[in-house]
């Protein structure tokens, strides 16, 4: 196992408006958050009571990609907007099918840099590192995932809940590309990202209390969500709710038979 890149007391924590990583921690009944995050976490609930369900649902779907990910002979994983830690994890998901995994963890928050001492708790079989980085920063990442990961064999990309919060003139769709070129053939890429499509007024609720304190969220379209998979093979079931993704490769959420998630989710190969 390696060192995380950075030592987190030389990071600054932002307390003064909230942090998505933090509201989602929140949402999932954690610890790692603050009253900032909490009081737009009550707003979003007042207006969508089913957050919390749709923010685990949304977790589930990671540990169902995973297991059949590894099912398919994946070995290697680099989740780019880790978030913070909450167990099952998803090196330890690989790791209870595949003990060799090789994962690499990336995030730009300085609480997760915190906890990555529990991300890079694994199997003495398996291997896993943590880089502190942007995902806009492909160069860094794909530079550090270099030393842990080998390129020219295949690895699973994992993007869960992360580029709703990339605009497209922020090079959305251009750090996808970028990072699934250097993927070698029978590569895996795996989204969730938020939608408007199923909640509409929802939606555009929770688009004004994000403006309101100057942050990004961009829920994309079916069609926009289907432009990252540009040159891959989409696997069955396709694009779907995240509920809908392969439910028989984990157990349902409880309360997730009451909501429709607010997400779009596919796992694309790369031929």
């Amino acid at each position: 196992m390696s060192r995380p890149e950075n030592d987190a007391t030389s990071l600054h924590i932002d307390t003064s408006k909230p942090h998505p990583a933090r509201m989602y921690d929140w949402f999932l009944g954690g610890k790692d958050n603050y009253p900032v995050d909490e009081a737009m976490g009550r707003q979003m609930l007042a207006v969508e009571p089913g957050v919390p369900v749709m923010a685990k649902v949304n977790r589930a779907f990671m540990h169902r990609a995973t297991r059949w990910l590894t099912s398919q002979g994946i070995r290697q994983f680099l989740d780019i907007g880790t978030g913070i830690p909450t167990e099952p994890n998803l090196h330890q998901v690989a790791q209870q099918a595949a003990p060799t995994t090789r994962v690499v963890y990336c995030d730009n928050d300085p609480i997760v840099l915190a906890h990555a001492e529990a991300l890079l708790n694994g199997t003495p079989e398996g291997v896993i590192d943590y880089v502190q980085a942007d995902a806009r920063d492909v160069d860094s990442i794909l530079e550090h995932a270099g030393k842990t990961l080998d390129f020219s064999r295949p690895v699973a990309l994992s993007l869960i809940s992360l580029l709703h919060f990339v605009s497209d003139e922020d090079g959305a769709y251009e750090l996808v590309s970028r990072l699934t070129d250097v993927l070698a053939p029978g590569s895996h890429l795996v989204i969730s990202h938020l939608t408007a499509d199923f909640h509409p007024e929802e939606a555009r609720k929770v688009d004004e209390m994000y403006k309101a304190k100057a942050l990004t969220l961009v829920p994309r379209k079916r069609d926009e969500f289907a432009g990252f998979f540009t040159g891959l093979d989409v696997v069955e079931p396709g694009i779907v709710a995240a509920e809908a993704w392969h439910p028989e490769l984990g157990e349902p959420v409880p309360g997730q038979e009451d909501i429709i998630s607010a997400g779009y989710v596919a796992v694309g190969r790369k031929p």
